[in-house]
């Protein structure tokens, strides 16, 4: 099944994109810039000018503060990005749930045609809390599956979604990436960032490239979300037909191992890739009290970002690659629905470390 673009001009399409500096968020307005939409930027900090980009500052955690800078804006068109790491899943479900709720409440005057969530594969794997431990789907996950029977921001995040589209009566789309890699700083979760951060300091100090992860990671197949795509797919269900009240699995379209895949990123960092141990070997770990060696590096390299916490999201990356089990997402249905943009990972990753060297924010070649 596919299905024709619906009939927006350009004149007619504000989005309003809420976690705009984020590596999602950036891709995307990237592209609706280039599509030739109109953009309201919405973050807690404005980000650099450019035609077609109006910046929002806010607090998606105050309602009173959503009120005040979305109360005379009127988008068409809503793309929810952003997230906010709690301590528990509680405050998780708490925190982040109510920011769905809050900042839609603040739209309920605009004329929105259809709202896009951004989720993930924590969808079917369970909170960080429980990740992976209790019965999980068989892979590759497939939209169709019922919610796991455990507490989960992501469901809250859904069911304020659906609550608010039953109110105001616009269409939404869902949009499960799995580890997004992109351009972006201060992030907390950039496995790319993260791993060229830590190539670069293992080049440096002559340190060998140990693969952080497991050997299940390790030997098993796999599959990620380069931004660029996940822009592409939220674009895609916004103004198409076939998007409209419907989840999505977003990848890349191709699986790998990582095996294969850390000996291509080696090479590309002129390293020598070193397999897993019998238990993982955590960036946490091995990176452990690198903060001076990085801002000795940045300075060598007149790098733009000394401070290495704003750069590599550890723990979020040894989370993945520490895993125990396979993780595989079905595309098939967004495939059917007519979205076919597909990406090999592996010029996903280069692609982003050329970018990263260009903006200085890893040393060259």
């Amino acid at each position: 099944m596919t299905s024709a673009p619906l009939d927006l001009t350009s004149t007619s399409r504000t989005a309003l994109v809420v976690g705009a500096t984020g590596i999602g968020g950036s891709a995307l307005v990237d592209q609706l810039v280039s599509e030739g939409w109109q953009v309201l930027a919405l973050s807690r900090r404005p980000g650099a000018a450019r035609d077609g980009v109006e910046w929002i500052p806010a607090d998606l955690r105050s309602a009173d503060d959503l009120r005040r800078a979305l109360g005379t804006r009127h988008p068409t068109h809503v793309f929810f990005t952003a997230w906010a790491r709690q301590a528990t899943e509680q405050l998780n479900i708490e925190v982040n749930g109510g920011m769905v709720r809050d900042l839609l409440a603040a739209l309920s005057h605009a004329p929105v045609e259809h709202v896009a969530l951004v989720t993930g594969l924590k969808h079917y794997l369970g909170p960080f809390e429980a990740y992976g431990q209790g019965p999980i789907p068989e892979t590759p996950f497939r939209e169709d599956e019922p919610r796991l029977d455990a507490a989960n921001f992501y469901y809250a995040q859904e069911d304020e979604l659906f609550a608010a589209a039953a109110r105001d009566g616009f269409t939404w789309s869902v949009h499960r990436s799995h580890t997004v890699i992109g351009h972006a700083v201060g992030n907390l979760m950039n496995m790319g960032l993260t791993l060229a951060v830590y190539a670069s300091i293992c080049r440096d100090l002559g340190l060998p490239f140990v693969f952080p992860g497991s050997e299940t990671q390790w030997n098993g197949l796999t599959d990620m979300t380069d931004a660029t795509i996940l822009a592409d797919q939220l674009v895609w269900a916004a103004t198409h037909e076939a998007g409209r009240d419907e989840a999505f699995n977003v990848v890349n379209g191709d699986v790998f191992r990582w095996r294969s895949m850390w000996a291509q990123l080696a090479d590309y960092f002129g390293l020598e890739p070193v397999g897993p141990g019998a238990e993982p070997q955590t960036l946490e770990t091995q990176m452990a009290g690198m903060d001076d060696a990085w801002a000795r590096i940045a300075t060598e390299h007149g790098l733009v970002e000394s401070n290495l916490s704003r750069l590599a999201s550890w723990w979020h990356s040894d989370a993945d690659l520490g895993r125990q089990i396979e993780v595989v997402a079905d595309i098939s249905k967004s495939r059917l629905a007519g979205f076919g943009t597909h990406h090999r990972t592996v010029d996903s990753f280069t692609a982003l470390f050329d970018r990263y060297r260009a903006d200085k924010l890893i040393p060259a070649a």
